[in-house]
């Protein structure tokens, strides 16, 4: 296969091309309620929905139509359920077979580890993700046409669209406060959380999850560290929300008990994966803004609908640092030793992208005017395709919003996706130089 055909930089293409066609269904009269949008705007909107963000410098309620939801809605189910992913579940029930490169370009974007296995994977990938949009949908239309008095179609249509948003980790809701009004729902929150949390596992887990249920035992490496990092983040991130919201006059403060617990419990799973809000995180502690950046950083689980350094890295680097205080010469996880290649791939995804999120962060601080703080809660956002924001995205300015684009796109993609795409050789070392040591630390 030429270098041209690589299946890391056919994902990057696929991605690139999507969202170039939602700009330009975006950009027609039809999209807007009122007038046209201009190319920057539905550029940012495009990517944003195609990346599974949900930063949007257009109020998603007001701004664009019934098509032009409706577009931002394929861009989502687009991109999180995968271009390639997606087009091989069309080739699949059209000639009942995938061929080797399609198993190739659908093995580069959703990270599974076996060609063997594609096809079995892409049909379990079709099934898990209509059955929990249906299964939330429903819960959804019931529940907003209870709570908001909306005629069945209107709320069935905004159950679909949050639906697809929630498990596909989107963030967009077809509302402008997002799901402020429904603070303390525990229908609605928790039909979305569970949504949001089975879209952000990552289909290799799932995979597992559906093949073994009750045989842990069975479970690859890869599940058994991502559903125990995702516990530890998820009860950790709820603990100290609490903490430092509980007595937040703009946020947690002058809700009962039970409210307090419900929506913190949902804010220690969405700056990880989906950019819903039920308070106003611009009121929220600086604090608490920390706690939301590292989240936002980790993100999601490795080939799921999110973002950011994914869970299983931020797992093996925790090991690897671990292992290095122990003085362990391998480093161990659920009895198994994991390769110097792995570790070194960790490391070097979580510094380049820390790298590229402060020094993105930092230009934004100087393009506009905004705190660095507020930059960096911004990017980060980005990155890891959270959607989350202090209310700054709208007032970001043109080259601001152009490097945002270009974060949220390196996010969706992956550091090493991108990275293999756009290298030009790739070629094995012939030879290698003597051995020294260095003072470390």
């Amino acid at each position: 296969m030429t270098l041209a055909l690589h299946p890391a930089r056919l994902v990057v293409i696929a991605f690139a091309t999507v969202t170039i066609l939602g700009t330009i269904l975006l950009m027609l009269p039809i999209s807007a309620r009122e007038g046209s949008t201009n190319l920057l705007d539905a550029l940012f909107t495009s990517t944003s929905a195609v990346t599974v963000t949900g930063l949007a410098v257009r109020d998603t309620s007001v701004h664009w139509s019934g098509f032009g939801k409706g577009v931002i809605m394929l861009l989502i189910q687009f991109g999180g359920f995968g271009i390639m992913t997606g087009a091989s579940v069309v080739a699949l029930f059209l000639s009942r077979q995938l061929g080797l490169r399609q198993r190739m370009f659908t093995q580069a974007e959703t990270g599974t580890v076996s060609l063997g296995d594609i096809r079995r994977i892409v049909k379990a990938i079709a099934v898990v993700t209509l059955t929990v949009e249906f299964l939330t949908a429903v819960v959804l239309t019931f529940r907003f046409r209870a709570t908001d008095d909306l005629d069945l179609w209107t709320a069935g249509r905004y159950g679909v669209f949050h639906a697809v948003s929630a498990f596909n980790n989107a963030g967009f809701s077809l509302y402008s406060d997002s799901l402020a009004r429904f603070s303390g729902d525990i229908w609605i929150l928790g039909s979305i959380a569970i949504a949001l949390v089975v879209g952000g596992l990552g289909f290799p887990v799932l995979l597992d999850l559906v093949d073994s249920p009750r045989h842990p035992r069975r479970w690859s490496l890869h599940t058994k560290l991502t559903l125990t990092v995702t516990a530890t983040l998820i009860v950790g991130a709820f603990l100290a929300i609490l903490v430092l919201e509980w007595s937040n006059p703009g946020t947690f403060g002058p809700m009962g008990v039970g409210d307090k617990l419900v929506n913190g419990g949902f804010h220690a799973l969405t700056p990880r994966t989906a950019g819903f809000n039920v308070v106003d995180v611009g009121a929220m502690d600086d604090s608490t803004l920390l706690v939301h950046d590292g989240l936002m950083l980790v993100g999601a689980g490795a080939a799921s609908t999110g973002g950011g350094i994914k869970v299983s890295t931020f797992g093996l680097l925790a090991f690897v640092i671990w292992a290095e205080v122990r003085g362990r010469q391998d480093v161990t996880l659920f009895e198994r030793r994991i390769s110097l290649s792995l570790q070194r791939q960790a490391i070097a995804v979580a510094l380049v992208s820390v790298g590229l999120v402060l020094t993105a962060a930092t230009a934004i601080a100087r393009l506009s005017s905004i705190t660095q703080s507020q930059a960096v809660f911004e990017v980060t956002s980005a990155f890891g395709t959270v959607g989350l924001s202090t209310g700054v995205t709208p007032h970001l300015s043109a080259i601001s919003q152009l490097i945002v684009i270009v974060i949220m796109f390196t996010g969706r993609v992956g550091i090493l996706t991108l990275g293999t795409a756009l290298v030009m050789n790739i070629k094995p070392s012939l030879y290698r130089y003597p051995e020294e040591g260095l003072v470390i630390g």
